[in-house]
């Protein structure tokens, strides 16, 4: 455990100071005799431990794994807390409590682990499978869209985030891809989209496609930019609670539609 006059890990930030109302019921001890009276409760700063004569408040968010503020241990094998002790020299120093400290037992809030556990997914854009920037492609004739899926592109990718004995487990899945066409449409589609076939012709995607009907040259470069924007579904539960989160991540490709040539 960091001991007071040790600095903690700053992870930036400002802190505001304030006192809660009421009248204050909590002693500093260290100030000898009797004990000064100090507010039980600072806003920004946690709950007041006479035993360290320091407030506490669970760090939002708790350092990844491998941060020396774990000194070793697991996340989830107690937690993390910011500290500040106006009495001793460090001020602000962080800490690891096997059980919440002093004032600061205080309960953890399922949705902020659930964040903290959509973090550790690297949820991605798109994989754009097609339409892909080596194509050809010519007004009037179908564009097959569609994405190579994978865990971190498509889903379902799940992780947990825990502090103290809670854990909260995620679920994230691509609801919707919205496909931006660069010439002024858009195409949403519910499904990653199926693969193109020289042996299906002219036929029109099944599930994702667009038509062009006009070229991109007047367009920068002579080509469309073409973006894809997946909106993911996260569906969590942990510590009695249960909910849903959305996120949303792009990708881009730039092609060019020309005219179909005929040779007379």
């Amino acid at each position: 455990m960091t001991t007071p006059g040790q600095k903690g890990g700053d992870r930036g930030g400002s802190r505001q100071s304030g006192h809660s109302g009421g009248k204050p019921t909590c002693r500093d001890d260290s100030t000898g005799g009797a004990g000064q009276e100090v507010p039980c409760h600072l806003d920004g700063f946690g709950s007041w431990d006479s035993k360290t004569s320091c407030y506490y408040q669970l760090a939002d968010p708790q350092p990844p794994a491998g941060d020396p503020a774990w000194e070793g241990r697991s996340p989830g094998d107690g937690a993390i807390y910011d500290a500040y002790c106006p009495n001793h020299d460090a001020g602000f120093l962080t800490q690891w409590f096997a059980t919440p400290p002093g004032g600061a037992a205080q309960p953890v809030d399922p949705e902020v682990l659930a964040l903290e556990a959509v973090k550790k997914m690297t949820l991605l854009g798109p994989d754009i499978a097609s339409p892909k920037a080596s194509g050809k492609f010519a007004v009037g004739m179908p564009v097959w869209m569609h994405i190579n899926r994978s865990p971190n592109t498509f889903g379902p990718v799940s992780a947990s985030a825990s502090a103290g004995a809670v854990t909260v487990t995620a679920t994230a899945k691509v609801s919707t891809i919205r496909w931006s066409m660069g010439d002024g449409t858009t195409v949403t589609c519910t499904k990653p989209g199926t693969p193109y076939k020289p042996a299906y012709g002219k036929r029109e995607s099944p599930d994702c496609g667009h038509l062009y009907t006009t070229t991109s040259a007047s367009r920068p470069g002579d080509k469309f930019t073409v973006t894809a924007t997946s909106t993911w579904g996260i569906d969590w539960q942990g510590g009695g609670q249960s909910g849903q989160l959305t996120e949303t991540r792009e990708s881009q490709v730039e092609i060019a539609v020309g005219e179909v040539q005929v040779l007379g």
